[in-house]
C-alpha cells in the first residue's frame, strides 16, 4: 500500500479526531488536509502510519484551536460547533464513546477544556490511543498526559448530562415533534417539551435569531408554532435528518438551499434542550445557503392577513 492509499484508509479517523478537537467542518478538513502535506514530504517510513498522522492531525488541531479559541471569545451571541451531518469514522468496539462524543452538548462541554486537555481526552477516552500514543501526539510526557486526562475527565463527567441513548424512542420522539411543529399544533408541542426546556441558537450575528433563547414549555411551544406556519407557507421545507449523531432537521428554503440546522438534547421522554445553526458561514459545507433575512422577511409577509 502506498502512502496516498494509507492517507485515504485513515481519512475518516482523522477527520474525526481533528473535528471533535475543533467543533469546525472547516477546519478539520483543512487539517486533515494539512497532514497529508506533511505526511508526502515526510523523509523515510514512519513505522505506524496510522500513529503518525493521528499525533500530526492532532497537533495540527491543537495549533489551529488555541488561535480559534480567542475569535470565539469575541463571537457574536452563543458559539455552536459546525453541525456534522454524518461521522465517516466507525469503530463497533466504540460506538458508544464516538456518538457520545459528536453530539453537540458534549462538544460545547469540550470547549471549556484547554487545548491540550482536549486534544488528549478525544485521543485517550474517544479513541482508545494509548498513553505513549497520546504523549507523543501531544508531545508531553505519559505522567503529564494522564493528569491531563484525569483533569479533563472530570470536567467532562462533572458538566456532562444523560440522554437518552435509545435511538429508536429518540427518532420516535423527533417525528412526532415534527408534525407537531408542520402543523403548528401548540398544544401538541408543549407536550413533547420539558418544562425547562430552551431554545437558543447561533447566529454569529450574520442571520436572525430569537434574541438570547426562548425558555420554558409554554414560551417554546408558541414560538415553535408562530415560525411554523408562515415557513412552510412559503415552501419552506423541515428535512428530519441526524445531526451531530441526535434527532434533528435541516430547513430548507424552496429552493433546497440550507436555512438551518436544529438538534434535540432528549431526557424522560422530553426534549431539554433545542438548538439552531443559523449562522450561514457554519452551514456552507452542507450545500448552498439561503438568506435567512430573505426568509423572515416573506415569512412575516405571509403571517399577515
Amino acid at each position: 500500500m502506498n502512502r496516498a492509499e494509507e492517507f485515504q484508509e485513515l481519512r475518516p479517523l482523522l477527520f474525526s479526531i481533528a473535528y471533535r478537537i475543533l467543533g469546525s467542518v472547516s477546519e478539520a478538513e483543512d487539517a486533515v488536509q494539512e497532514a497529508w502535506l506533511r505526511y508526502g514530504s515526510y523523509p523515510g517510513r514512519p513505522a505506524s502510519a496510522k500513529a503518525f498522522l493521528s499525533a500530526t492531525v492532532s497537533r495540527i488541531a491543537i495549533d489551529v484551536l488555541r488561535s480559534a479559541r480567542v475569535r470565539r471569545e469575541e463571537y457574536s451571541g452563543r458559539w455552536f460547533p459546525e453541525p456534522l451531518l454524518e461521522d465517516p469514522y466507525e469503530d463497533p468496539e466504540r460506538s458508544a464513546e464516538l456518538a457520545d462524543s459528536v453530539s453537540m452538548a458534549a462538544l460545547l462541554l469540550l470547549e471549556r477544556l484547554s487545548p491540550l486537555e482536549r486534544a488528549v481526552f478525544v485521543l485517550r477516552e474517544v479513541f482508545g490511543f494509548g498513553f505513549r500514543e497520546v504523549a507523543s501526539a501531544v508531545g508531553r510526557s505519559e505522567a503529564a498526559c494522564r493528569q491531563l486526562a484525569l483533569r479533563a475527565r472530570r470536567h467532562m463527567d462533572a458538566g456532562r448530562a444523560r440522554f437518552e441513548t435509545d435511538r429508536r424512542e429518540r427518532e420516535e420522539l423527533a417525528g412526532r415533534f415534527f408534525d407537531a411543529f408542520r402543523e403548528g399544533d401548540v398544544d401538541a408541542l408543549r407536550e413533547l417539551l420539558a418544562a425547562d426546556v430552551q431554545m437558543v441558537g447561533d447566529s454569529g450575528g450574520n442571520a436572525p435569531l430569537w434574541g438570547a433563547g426562548v425558555f420554558g414549555a409554554a414560551k417554546v411551544a408558541r414560538a415553535l408554532s408562530a415560525i411554523s406556519g408562515p415557513f412552510v407557507r412559503i415552501g419552506g421545507v423541515i428535512e428530519a435528518h441526524e445531526v451531530n449523531g441526535q434527532p434533528g432537521a435541516i430547513f430548507r428554503d424552496r429552493d433546497g438551499k440550507v436555512v438551518n440546522t436544529l438538534t434535540f438534547d432528549i431526557l424522560g421522554g422530553r426534549i431539554q434542550t433545542i438548538r439552531a445553526v443559523i449562522n450561514p458561514d457554519k452551514l456552507r459545507h452542507l450545500g448552498p445557503v439561503a438568506d435567512a433575512w430573505a426568509i423572515v422577511r416573506e415569512a412575516n409577509r405571509a403571517r399577515r392577513p
